[in-house]
């Protein structure tokens, strides 16, 4: 059976975050919501830096970062593929909510500053 299902991607030049930043969130996005299943083979850097108008090493640069999350693997010659679903990611999200839970504590923030901060954080992360 065939998976009809493809990378879209939408590049707004006039955002203020970066080409490969938009790449990278797109995608992560994408992988999260399992409209890009564990398993799928994401176009090669150069095919969808063609399709979107950008530099392969601006396409390279976030498929090295989305890498690092943990969100795609790349099999060699194989291809590049959505991993499985992000155990690195979440490890790594809980050490950084362990790492500002200490920090806030030695600050003397209660748990509602403590919250409300990281809400504000997250709320201008997803603006973007």
């Amino acid at each position: 059976m065939r998976d009809n299902r493809h990378v879209t991607l939408s590049i707004q030049i006039h955002d203020g975050a970066p080409p490969y930043e938009q790449v990278r969130a797109q995608i992560s996005e994408q992988a999260r919501s399992g409209a890009l299943p564990v398993g799928y083979r994401l176009p090669t850097v150069r095919a969808l830096a063609e399709s979107l108008g950008l530099a392969a090493n601006t396409v390279a640069k976030a498929y090295r970062a989305l890498e690092t999350d943990g969100v795609i693997e790349t099999r060699g010659r194989n291809g590049t593929f959505v991993a499985a679903a992000g155990s690195a990611a979440e490890r790594e999200a809980a050490t950084a909510a362990q790492a500002y839970a200490e920090r806030v504590r030695r600050l003397g923030l209660d748990e509602d500053a403590a919250l409300a901060a990281v809400r504000d954080a997250l709320r201008a992360a997803y603006a973007r």
